[in-house]
């Protein structure tokens, strides 16, 4: 599959090249499928850190200093979010600094990862054992302060790198204890990842746990059960190895293998009714396929390794072959996309959240993150 991994990394690379020449000031969110024009957020949203991950990535490629010299123009612009009030922008300053300083050794990309740390650092609730999900998260202002999610795992990503870059034992411990609050919380004894969670303000109990986003309360959203695993996975890898959160990836991941069809390619919601006959969820499948991977580099068992292996490589070869925009003199796309991502398709969602089909910048850039695994050029504890 090298011949293939290459192609496919190629046709990313000539994507990225066409979104730096469509976006200018904002992060890119979204973009719709035929046209593959973007839509973008002023500030980076949750979702702008993806772009500079993508980046930072391609800036170990050839022509490197030029996208180094971008990325650190479009890192510059995350400062004013420093402060917010969200558990999400962890995965902002994550993949949009620290990647910045793991990968192309970036001073000013880690001092702003590392200030945006600190604050979320701050955040911690003692009461909850978590970082709370702000009143400027995504759905922050609707759900209130006392309710966690899955998704708030991007804590744990930015908090377990600070600590390593700073040596700082407190950030590493309230790390450790948001991780394991937040898998605690969300995780079925089966091995499937509920989305959120409603806590008491001044005990932290445990009130009501529920999905937010997928078709219904009960249900495996499937970009929840990615979140998890590889949350799980990703404090492992920089945190160091810990076993519970181990177990809980390995549930997970083996959760997801069980109930994933016969291609790999998820759908939106592992519970709706509709399926076969729903929408699919390409990010969510590509969250999983470098999940996989890294998760693979940490399992005690060869025969946990190849299992783990094979079902990334599966599900990646499925989008490449299946949804990745192909060179085709009949196909008049932009090369390069992973269409068919469902961001959000339920009607109270955010406005701007709100497509069921479209390519998502997380989406690719997961892709691109596991595509670099498979081809060798990247080691999954690089990212």
């Amino acid at each position: 599959m090298q011949r293939s991994w290459d192609e496919a990394i190629n046709l990313m690379r000539e994507r990225i090249e066409g979104t730096i020449r469509q976006v200018n000031e904002g992060f890119p969110h979204w973009a719709d499928p035929h046209t593959g024009i973007w839509r973008t957020t002023a500030n980076g949203d949750w979702t702008g850190g993806y772009w500079l991950g993508m980046l930072w990535l391609v800036s170990r490629e050839g022509g490197g200093a030029r996208y180094r010299r971008l990325a650190e123009t479009v890192c510059a612009r995350l400062a004013p979010r420093i402060t917010d009030d969200t558990a999400f922008k962890g995965a902002t300053f994550y993949y949009g600094a620290g990647l910045g300083s793991l990968l192309a050794g970036s001073e000013s990309a880690r001092a702003l990862g590392l200030a945006a740390a600190t604050d979320l650092k701050r955040r911690f609730n003692p009461s909850l054992g978590l970082v709370p999900l702000g009143a400027k998260a995504e759905e922050g202002s609707q759900v209130g302060q006392t309710v966690s999610s899955i998704d708030s795992l991007v804590v744990s990503l930015l908090l377990f790198w600070a600590a390593r870059q700073s040596g700082d034992l407190e950030t590493k411990d309230i790390a450790k204890r948001h991780t394991a609050r937040v898998l605690a919380l969300h995780q079925r004894a089966d091995g499937a990842f509920i989305q959120s969670s409603k806590l008491d303000p001044k005990t932290g109990e445990l009130l009501q746990r529920y999905t937010h986003k997928g078709y219904s309360a009960n249900s495996v959203w499937a970009r929840a059960q990615a979140w998890g695993v590889l949350g799980a996975t990703m404090s492992c890898l920089s945190g160091g190895i810990d076993e519970g959160f181990l177990a809980a990836a390995v549930k997970g991941a083996d959760w997801w293998i069980d109930h994933a069809p016969a291609d790999g390619v998820s759908y939106w919601d592992f519970d709706d009714p509709a399926a076969p006959n729903t929408e699919r969820d390409t990010a969510a499948t590509a969250f999983m396929a470098s999940t996989l991977l890294k998760l693979s580099s940490i399992v005690p068992s060869e025969g946990q390794r190849r299992k783990y292996r094979d079902a990334a490589e599966k599900a990646a070869t499925a989008l490449v072959r299946g949804y990745q925009t192909p060179v085709r003199p009949d196909d008049r796309r932009p090369v390069g996309m992973l269409v068919e991502g469902c961001f959000n398709k339920r009607e109270d969602s955010r406005r701007e959240d709100f497509v069921n089909n479209a390519e998502l910048i997380f989406g690719s850039y997961y892709l691109f993150e596991a595509l670099l695994i498979l081809s060798g050029r990247l080691q999954p504890s690089d990212v």
